[in-house]
């Protein structure tokens, strides 16, 4: 088997670190998984021989690779992860969306797609530049479930809208012209809800696209955090009218 390179976006594979989001690849894609690399600390570990019996059934191989899990990691208590190659999705046309604006936090991402997956909203878009969704801190950090959804790049708002002109579009902006539980109630679907990035939010131009919400805070803040701000609004989408 070839060397195991230092994580790059350029990979054609990438690293999924810690037993229980490695479970659920294996579960959501085993097809793409080439290996399991194991540190020899978590021999007793009985996630990690979960994890070992599971691969074994597969017919993945294993090998010891402490190094690398530490280097990618950042620390020595990471006792398995799964080697697994880069996918592409497609958006389901009949599904409802979440479109994330230059969203360039790792932690966000992966926080913001275990939300969704936990309010059954599975069709993800991103739009470029934005953060790499297969860099190792965004599988860990969502907990895994990043291998659940539909999740697709594109190089501008523009293309997405080109391929799904049909869905309603609902950008969540500080100044949006509506608040989000009027809107939510009387939402239309397919949807679209739209987010911006960390720091600057979505352009000003987004707020003639659709029906622009503001999720409505004290001023004692200036704003909400990405994620939080995601998982409100994935909240009352989903709640039923």
């Amino acid at each position: 088997m070839p060397k195991l390179e230092p994580y790059r976006k350029s990979l054609s594979y990438s690293y999924c670190l810690g037993v229980f989001p490695s479970l659920e690849l294996l579960d959501a894609r085993p097809e793409a998984v080439t290996r399991l690399i194991t540190h020899p600390d978590g021999t007793r570990n009985a996630g990690v021989a979960k994890l070992r019996a599971r691969c074994a059934e597969l017919g993945i191989r294993e090998e010891e690779a402490p190094r690398v899990l530490e280097r990618e990691a950042h620390k020595q208590n990471c006792y398995a992860a799964l080697v697994f190659n880069k996918y592409e999705c497609r958006l389901r046309a009949d599904a409802n969306h979440v479109v994330l604006h230059n969203i360039s936090d790792a932690g966000n991402l992966g926080t913001a797609l275990r939300t969704l997956l936990g309010f059954g909203l599975t069709d993800v878009a991103v739009i470029r530049p934005a953060t790499d969704a297969f860099e190792p801190h965004v599988p860990r950090a969502s907990m895994g479930a990043l291998f659940r959804h539909n999740l697709r790049y594109y190089d501008s708002f523009d293309e997405y809208r080109a391929e799904f002109p049909g869905h309603m579009l609902y950008p969540f902006m500080l100044d949006g012209a509506r608040e989000l539980d009027a809107v939510s109630h009387t939402r239309r679907e397919p949807y679209a809800l739209v987010f911006g990035n960390e720091a600057s939010g979505l352009p000003a131009e987004f707020a003639q696209l659709g029906q622009s919400v503001v999720i409505p805070h004290s001023n004692r803040i200036d704003s909400l955090n990405l994620a939080v701000a995601v998982a409100i609004g994935a909240y009352a989408f989903t709640r039923p009218v």
